[in-house]
């Protein structure tokens, strides 16, 4: 037996993404998989690409998960914390939801209601000190979809000085996976197909898990659903403070970073070269009439967005290469 792990909430997009990668992970075995609504239910028939992954889901309960020595936690928002603190101590937990991302409980308040749960350690490896704070870390919380796109393109800008923390602007556009799993009016082929739309305008829940890891001061973001079932193109933009140029500034910050890839000049990230891999492609350069420095960046989002990330994470508390299990190549066409 390898190590052993554990998915609650495993009947979702995020939940099938990370059960796909563990059982691709030369070091993990499942030992629990768990769902709500789908308790009872064989995987292969809530997800067809699992297989002959032999597991039948169970319901979420803190004794299904107890024997495991790290626990996934795919769960929506505000759902997490109640299960966390019911498991052992010695049990590892890597959590996808948001309930421990923030410190500041006001913002908590103000963007998803209800009684602030407390910050774990922020599960995003390519921030400074982040990669040490992970590995010696039992209790993780891993990053929001939007915010690693947008925190990997503007974090290393802000830290060297060469953008200011305020009046950043963010536009970007994700797939229909980003919405979860549940069905939705909104999501149904015939509305998102031919569609781009925007929502939760001016009061995206991410904004303060954006602007915690980056240390901007102002960000106005605007989220956009795009008719494609995964991925995330974010396009950042920020004043610039001095000359200092913005691909460089990045392709330094992440020199030693397996997953983050700065692209060769003239070259523009796109979802579809991100699709089934842990990676983040970037580019960066300068408006010739604004003068504002612009950085787009490309994720998928139930990779590197959500269980490739927290796959990472857990690589590092488990005193694995961080790249275990992992792929840094898309999956084309």
């Amino acid at each position: 037996m390898g190590i052993r792990v554990a998915v609650a909430g495993a009947s979702g997009y995020a939940g099938g993404e990370l059960l796909r990668l563990i059982a691709g992970h030369p070091e993990l075995d499942i030992v629990a998989a768990t769902a709500h609504s789908q308790a009872g239910a064989p995987l292969s028939t809530v997800h067809p690409q699992l297989t002959g992954l032999d597991l039948t889901l169970s319901a979420t309960d803190p004794a299904a998960l107890a024997d495991a020595d790290l626990v996934f936690l795919a769960l929506p928002h505000g759902q997490s914390a109640a299960l966390a603190a019911q498991l052992p101590d010695g049990v590892k937990v890597v959590d996808l939801g948001a309930d421990h991302r923030l410190a500041d409980a006001d913002a908590w308040v103000r963007y998803y209601g209800g009684e602030h749960a407390g910050a774990w350690t922020y599960g995003l490896p390519e921030l400074p000190g982040q990669r040490g704070a992970i590995t010696i870390a039992s209790r993780v919380a891993a990053t929001g979809c939007y915010a690693v796109a947008t925190v990997l393109a503007l974090a290393p800008l802000i830290a060297a000085g060469a953008v200011s923390p305020d009046d950043v602007v963010v536009v970007a556009a994700s797939g229909t996976s980003g919405a979860g799993k549940a069905p939705k009016a909104h999501l149904l082929g015939s509305e998102v197909m031919g569609d781009l739309s925007p929502y939760k305008v001016g009061a995206h829940q991410h904004v303060p898990e954006i602007k915690q890891a980056t240390g901007a001061r102002s960000l106005s973001f605007t989220p956009v659903l795009a008719p494609m079932p995964r991925g995330i193109l974010a396009t950042v933009t920020a004043r610039p403070v001095g000359n200092a140029d913005p691909r460089q500034v990045l392709a330094a910050a992440y020199a030693d970073a397996p997953f983050v890839h700065v692209l060769p000049e003239g070259a523009w990230p796109h979802t579809a070269a991100t699709f089934g891999s842990n990676a983040c492609h970037l580019q960066a350069t300068v408006d010739i009439d604004s003068g504002r420095v612009i950085v787009t960046s490309a994720i998928d989002n139930l990779g590197k967005g959500a269980a490739g990330q927290a796959v990472q994470c857990a690589n590092l508390m488990l005193g694995l290469p961080e790249t275990t299990g992992l792929s840094a190549f898309g999956v084309a066409p």
